[in-house]
């Protein structure tokens, strides 16, 4: 019997035959033209079934314990909230940078009965869960600050093993639909995060972080129970050392141009969206004039009102991509939407326009986010590792959420306010869709 995915290590094989086909290798170009809609192949079926809900795991870490992390900030210092939050945003950062392609080396070199990508997935859940306890009990920016490092630390590790799921074992034809899925995992618990913390605000902070990290740590042991991977121990062996930690930093932009672009522009758009979600709730307080006590309230609900264009957006991206065998136009129009919608509160700052420009940011970065992880999936530099440049490439997609309340704290202050910061979102959105422009290699 033909060995699956999980027992060779290498993406399935068409099992019927398309019209048309999308080139498996990372390089090749796209085909246009019909495809027949291809039914999942049993052995990935319980895979893609886990998708949504595990890719949604970091992201309802990270949106709940920065909504947490404001609130706490505020009740700590609430004359200096602003610095102390770019401070708490700042110094984590370091740590997402530094996890991602650690675990993305480690996880390469793994060797174990459960395979390479399961153990680090459950010990970087487990990190940045007791973490979240942790910051629920901070008495002082200090401790908060602390333990918001280790909450990132810890759920980054998890994303790079996570995130080589994707090239190791899903074939290209499934990509859109694996990227969709995820994507739709990953905005929805962007905009549960805060809605789940605002019903623990302001006297319950520490009940909410222990239901939130209880519940994600379950979800992800029932995941690494659940989605058997092959043993891989007969694998050969590659040595770890402190040069190759240093070099997973880096990818060379003139060897692996297609990567540079891809990279950048993640980078931007992600950085466009998390400049302003982490501070809603300041942005209504001081800029649209709301009472501190509705903000509380309101700002959760701003991002349910993105909802509907979320879901919509990427539920149709990902697999009108994988039809019309295109990923870079439904990117590029994706930034776009985001830019237009940041204009809004500039045009109309007020509570329904921060609504109107919600929406349209969320059908822009749904749009984005359902084709860009098949788009990058695709100028991966090396197929020998995976899980390393995919914890390169992450760093564009978690960083952005752990530096943006501190790049945004900067401009705030500088600029005394937060019309500066829509500007700065208008044009980090354009430049970052105009960003996938020169990739070549994909259509």
């Amino acid at each position: 019997m033909a060995m699956t995915p999980e027992e060779s290590g290498t993406p399935a094989e068409p099992l019927i035959p398309m019209t048309s086909t999308i080139p498996a290798g990372p390089g090749e170009a796209m085909q246009m033209g019909k495809q027949t809609k291809e039914k999942l192949p049993r052995e990935l079926r319980p895979l893609f079934r886990f998708v949504p809900f595990v890719a949604a795991v970091p992201f309802l870490a990270f949106s709940a314990t920065n909504y947490f992390a404001a609130v706490q900030a505020q009740q700590i210092d609430d004359a200096g909230k602003v610095g102390a939050l770019a401070v708490i945003s700042g110094v984590s950062a370091f740590a997402a940078m530094l996890a991602m392609p650690l675990t993305g080396v480690l996880t390469d070199r793994t060797r174990s009965r459960f395979g390479a990508r399961r153990p680090w997935i459950l010990i970087g859940a487990v990190i940045g869960s007791l973490a979240m306890l942790v910051a629920g009990l901070a008495p002082s920016i200090a401790w908060l600050t602390v333990a918001v490092v280790f909450v990132q630390f810890g759920f980054n590790a998890f994303g790079a093993p996570f995130s080589a799921i994707l090239p190791d074992r899903v074939p290209t034809r499934f990509r859109g639909r694996y990227s969709t899925l995820a994507g739709l995992g990953t905005l929805i618990a962007g905009v549960l995060g805060g809605i789940i913390g605002s019903f623990f605000v302001p006297d319950n902070i520490f009940l909410g972080y222990s239901a939130i990290a209880g519940a994600l740590l379950l979800l992800v042991i029932w995941f690494v129970v659940a989605a058997k991977d092959r043993d891989n121990r007969d694998d050969e062996p590659q040595r770890f050392n402190a040069l190759a930690f240093l070099k997973a930093f880096w990818v060379n932009p003139i060897k692996h141009p297609d990567f540079f672009w891809g990279f950048t522009g993640r980078f931007l758009l992600f950085g466009g969206f998390s400049l302003l979600n982490t501070y809603s709730l300041y942005i209504l307080q001081d800029y649209i004039g709301v009472p501190i006590e509705d903000s509380l309230r309101l700002a959760p609900l701003l991002g349910l009102a993105t909802l509907p264009t979320i879901v919509l957006s990427t539920a149709i991206s990902g697999p009108l991509s994988d039809r019309i065998g295109r990923r870079k136009p439904l990117v590029l129009a994706g930034g776009i939407i985001v830019a237009l919608g940041a204009l809004v509160p500039i045009i109309s700052p007020t509570v329904l326009g921060m609504i109107i420009s919600g929406a349209l940011v969320g059908l822009g970065f749904g749009t984005f986010i359902a084709v860009d992880q098949a788009l990058m999936s695709s100028v991966l530099p090396d197929a020998k590792r995976f899980g390393t440049d995919l914890g390169v490439l992450n760093i564009a997609s978690t960083l952005p959420s752990v530096i943006g309340p501190a790049v945004a704290g900067v401009v705030v202050i500088v600029f005394g306010g937060y019309l500066a910061l829509y500007v700065a979102v208008v044009l980090i959105a354009l430049i970052g869709a105009l960003a996938v422009i020169p990739i070549k290699s994909v259509r």
